[in-house]
């Protein structure tokens, strides 16, 4: 069996030993006699892989212990609205715009409170990071908002914005694990798994204790308090079990690999190929700014759309899947995340030198 590279944004590729411990486990799981996908979210053998999924997963990150992990659905649209309707005391919060997501989430916010668009980069096509040293922060902001990695325009916070004392919230879903990063200076993190570390179903949300109210707004559904899923540690119904199950294996094969310092290492790496070539190549050229790549997802283009579209065709025929650029913007788009082997990397590049060499 030849397995293709796969470039997609998510759902994205997955480690290979993941998948294969997953294939061996199908049938019977640990001797238990069934799958995971048929077993009791209740039973000790499930209570347990939840349990060591967190357990890892606070150790990747040296989560603090005033942190809670919490396993949900919904993926980020649900976190878009959970986020102001948990949050909110002054109804009031700060969106820093810097892409599709970060605009969704700001449009959703402003069914439940007051938000401010207080930076955006969407005069050059989200193309940047705008400066965040100094911003205009509510004096009453419940929190501050961000999309630190923006999985379509390609770009990422490498520092992130002076909130001035205001809390931290931030949508990791396209570089969550792909780096070390210091949780205590966020008051929420969330991320989608289906990008970084899992499969569709399961987003991860990592919240400061203090931030969970014990009492909303009577109109919020029980289901959509922090408080319900944390009370009943990610079980008050049925979870994404299997998802969850994934995800656990995921967080043990980054440790096997050397934790995340060794992850962004190997990620640098990956984008230093990638990144090298677009700017030497007088035919493919990256969409955004120096200063605000992002290590897990590289937009780049042509310039001339129908060329970009016989790329595509020809890099899906030789084994390259999903370099289709989002619908909203075109062109092409690599996404690099953690399980994508230096080799797919490599290869890619060959490819792309091959086809310049015969377009130019």
């Amino acid at each position: 069996m030849k397995r293709i590279y796969n470039f997609s944004a998510g759902p994205a590729v997955l480690p290979e030993d993941v998948l294969r411990e997953a294939a061996d486990e199908m049938l019977d799981y640990q001797g238990c006699g069934m799958s995971v996908m048929e077993m009791s979210h209740r039973s000790k053998e499930f209570e347990s892989i939840i349990g060591e999924a967190e357990q890892d997963l606070r150790d990747l990150l040296s989560i603090p212990d005033n942190y809670k992990v919490l396993f949900l659905q919904g993926g980020a649209h649900l976190q878009f609205a959970m986020l102001p309707l948990n949050l909110m005391k002054n109804g009031v919060a700060d969106y820093i715009i810097t892409g599709h997501w970060a605009k969704r989430a700001f449009t959703e916010a402003k069914k439940y409170l007051k938000a401010n668009a207080v930076a955006s980069s969407e005069d050059k096509t989200f193309s940047y990071i705008p400066d965040c040293s100094d911003l205009p922060i509510s004096e009453d902001a419940d929190y501050v908002y961000i999309c630190e990695n923006n999985t379509i325009y390609g770009t990422k916070f490498h520092t992130l914005p002076n909130t001035k004392g205001k809390t931290l919230v931030a949508d990791v879903s396209s570089c969550f694990l792909s780096e070390p990063m210091d949780v205590s200076k966020y008051g929420v993190i969330y991320s989608g798994a289906q990008k970084n570390i899992g499969p569709a179903g399961v987003v991860v949300v990592i919240i400061r204790e203090d931030l969970i109210p014990d009492e909303v707004a009577p109109t919020v559904p029980t289901m959509l308090q922090f408080k319900t899923h944390a009370d009943n540690k990610s079980l008050f119904n049925t979870p994404p079990a299997y998802g969850i199950y994934i995800c656990g294996k995921v967080f043990k094969w980054l440790k096997k690999q050397g934790g995340l310092e060794a992850m962004q290492k190997r990620n640098e790496q990956k984008a230093a190929i990638l990144y090298n070539y677009l700017d030497s190549s007088r035919l493919f050229h990256g969409t955004v700014e120096k200063a605000s790549r992002s290590l897990m997802n590289v937009p780049f283009v042509t310039g001339d759309a129908d060329l970009d579209a016989k790329f595509i065709k020809e890099a899906t025929a030789a084994g390259f899947a999903n370099l289709k650029g989002h619908r909203s913007v075109g062109g092409m788009r690599a996404s690099i995340y953690n399980a994508m082997p230096v080799e797919g990397v490599q290869a890619l590049v060959d490819f792309m030198k091959k086809f310049e060499a015969e377009n130019s």
